[in-house]
């Protein structure tokens, strides 16, 4: 999302209206789920998305009427074949979708999505709350975990702040989005598979810190959109590793695998996974055991690593692992 943010930053800063079309309510089948965005901006360029197809392209034309008229819209589409609302799609779901136009050079919302950036690259915990009078947005700003939050935001913010979009009942309406979530993503290990992997995750959202032992192989170049390279022994690092967190530990051997593992196992961190064979890891496991670790400690660990895609290549194991963290992420079984 913060490229996302950042366009809508420079469409404001440099006069031109923006029409922000927000995903409110969906059920059944759709392509998206609720609290997805789109940006659409007067020359018809587009950021964000809110699931492709007819439903999307019908947003698009419903958003140049809205920077046309400065007025808000609020429509829903039930995806269901007969049905003149279903835009020729036939999903079986339903959606409910927010059209707001923001004024060219508009300070107050400007603000509020360089705080949004800000609270990215600090990997705060950040949700977009905005409360809706019928089409109005009336109020628009940010809450935090650790209760910072907009003046004017509810009472009730705690019932707001959840790992998914939030849509309360009645007139008005308040509206919460989970746009930054907190943790990073450890990479240990600096090969092949992990330059292909941190490419990945930045595309999906995870911040990326690479780990490793040589100097030639931990070279930020290698990783241009990696937030911090560094270079650490294996056996005695230092990184505040916690729940929030991800790891990946693909080293160029046992030993450091081992090395990391015995550091990472008991961080309560949100995925760990290491790769490798299936007997390097029982060998992994069996010297952990003889070190004190438990069974049911090792069982936290994803190993193999990844989904079960046949992956060969590089690209292909990114893919795989990415996948797996996703799952985890969005708190689905894998």
């Amino acid at each position: 999302m913060r490229e996302f943010w950042k366009q809508m930053i420079h469409g404001l800063e440099e006069g031109q209206p923006v029409c922000l079309v927000s995903l409110l309510e969906s059920a059944g089948s759709t392509p998206r789920g609720a609290g997805v965005m789109m940006a659409v901006f007067p020359d018809g360029r587009i950021a964000g998305t809110i699931g492709g197809g007819n439903v999307e392209f019908e947003a698009q034309h419903l958003a140049a009427e809205v920077l046309r008229t400065g007025e808000n819209l609020t429509r829903a589409y039930r995806f269901v074949q007969g049905d003149e609302r279903a835009l020729g799609m036939i999903c079986g779901g339903d959606v409910t979708v927010h059209f707001q136009y923001l004024a060219g050079g508009d300070e107050e919302h400007g603000a509020i999505f360089h705080a949004l950036t800000e609270a990215d690259a600090q990997g705060k915990d950040t949700w977009l709350l905005m409360c809706l009078d019928g089409d109005t947005v009336t109020a628009m700003g940010l809450a935090h975990r650790d209760g910072a939050q907009f003046p004017g935001a509810p009472e009730s913010i705690a019932s707001l702040l959840t790992d998914q979009a939030v849509l309360t009942q009645g007139n008005p309406r308040w509206f919460s989005i989970p746009v930054v979530k907190a943790g990073r993503a450890y990479l240990f290990g600096a090969g092949h598979v992990s330059r292909a992997l941190a490419e990945v995750l930045h595309t999906v959202g995870f911040r990326c810190v690479v780990v490793d032992d040589r100097a030639e192989f931990a070279d930020p170049a290698h990783f241009p959109h990696a937030e911090q390279v560094l270079q650490c022994n294996f056996g005695s690092f230092q990184l505040p590793i916690g729940p929030d967190d991800f790891v990946v530990i693909m080293t160029r051997g046992h030993q450091a695998d081992y090395e990391v593992l015995t550091q990472t196992l008991r961080s309560g961190a949100r995925y760990l996974g290491c790769i490798g064979s299936r007997r390097k890891l029982a060998l992994c496991r069996d010297r952990l055991l003889a070190a004190g670790f438990t069974a049911e400690e090792y069982q936290v660990l994803h190993a193999p690593i990844g989904l079960a895609i046949g992956a060969q290549t590089p690209e292909e194991i990114a893919v795989s692992v990415a996948a797996e963290m996703i799952a985890v992420r969005a708190g689905v079984s894998v």
